[in-house]
């Protein structure tokens, strides 16, 4: 798989990004644990995703409790891999009763840091899950810099950030003399396409890499629901539909997918693959978060690998979801 720069941090990662987030369930929410995949599919996933090439795997702190990390450090510890990195998340507080809270402040970040040490052996990137508007900006980062100085990471990032806080973010750190933030992870794919207007031409810019996670829309962007098929019991948009893929999946988006599946055999790949290749080749993007649940999965990303979305395919594409 091909390497790319991670912005300009100098550092180089895979095109893709192995997300651990359906490791135990799905994403944070406590109502979703035990709705993903089990412990040996995700080591699974994980050896294939070494075999393809993958050198950043994407964790939290939250993610099923804390399940994720817990398997994915089991599979770091075994299989000893010397040019993997590791990100993992910081900040967001899933609660018993479905609620949520986010706390970067410099304890929590301490105290999370140092169990998801214990969970994973090592972390290499922490990205605060989500803008705290309680604790101040220039505190949360001076903990951040404080876990690099230590040498228990060795960079930074931010997740779910619009425009706005991106550029308080650069200039509190700025002024602060700080580390800056070397990654962003936020949703994209051509469903949601929100921070192409303000918030990538920002991150590109200065250099921040960006690796955007859901590129397939919770599996809208396939051929999964085309025809008339309703989403299975076990699929991602009928267990986490409304928590995190609210407005993907309707009868328009369903159309507009029909018309990328034209595109799609007119270039001998399946929708996934296009999708993806679309957003891997997004001038401003870094690398995909991809999510495999069954190894039957990789073939999308297995097309996706050979096949470029440029010029008067990419306007095509893109014109669907404009």
């Amino acid at each position: 798989m091909i390497q790319v720069p991670l912005g300009t941090s100098g550092w180089e990662v895979s095109e893709f990004v192995f997300g651990a987030g359906s490791i135990g369930g799905v994403g944070t929410s406590s109502a979703t644990r035990g709705k993903g995949i089990s412990r040996e599919e995700g080591l699974a996933r994980l050896d294939e995703a070494r075999g393809f090439g993958i050198t950043l795997i994407d964790t939290a702190d939250a993610y099923a409790g804390g399940e994720s990390e817990r398997v994915v450090g089991e599979w770091l510890k075994d299989r000893q891999p010397d040019d993997v990195l590791v990100s993992t998340k910081v900040g967001l507080i899933s609660r018993p009763d479905g609620s949520r809270a986010i706390d970067n402040s410099p304890e929590h970040i301490e105290r999370t840091l140092k169990q998801s040490l214990e969970r994973l052996g090592r972390v290499d990137l922490l990205l605060s899950h989500a803008p705290d508007r309680e604790t101040p900006l220039d505190v949360t980062l001076a903990a951040f810099a404080k876990a690099q100085e230590s040498r228990s990471i060795q960079g930074y990032g931010v997740s779910n950030v619009d425009a706005a806080r991106l550029v308080e973010v650069l200039e509190t750190a700025d002024r602060l003399r700080l580390p800056r933030p070397v990654v962003i992870e936020n949703r994209l794919n051509l469903l949601d396409r929100a921070d192409e207007a303000e918030l990538l031409p920002i991150a590109h810019s200065e250099g921040i890499g960006y690796t955007p996670f859901s590129p397939l829309a919770g599996g809208v962007l396939s051929e999964r629901y085309l025809d008339g098929a309703p989403p299975p019991p076990d699929s991602r948009i009928a267990v986490a539909g409304e928590m995190y893929y609210r407005g993907f999946y309707t009868p328009e988006n369903l159309e507009r997918v029909t018309a990328l599946r034209e595109v799609a055999r007119e270039v001998e790949v399946g929708v996934s693959a296009l999708a993806l290749a679309w957003l891997r080749d997004h001038p401003s993007v870094t690398a995909p978060i991809i999510a495999p649940s069954t190894s039957a999965q990789w073939e999308a990303v297995r097309e996706a690998a050979v096949v470029r979305v440029e010029g008067d395919l990419r306007d095509r594409v893109s014109a669907i979801f404009d």
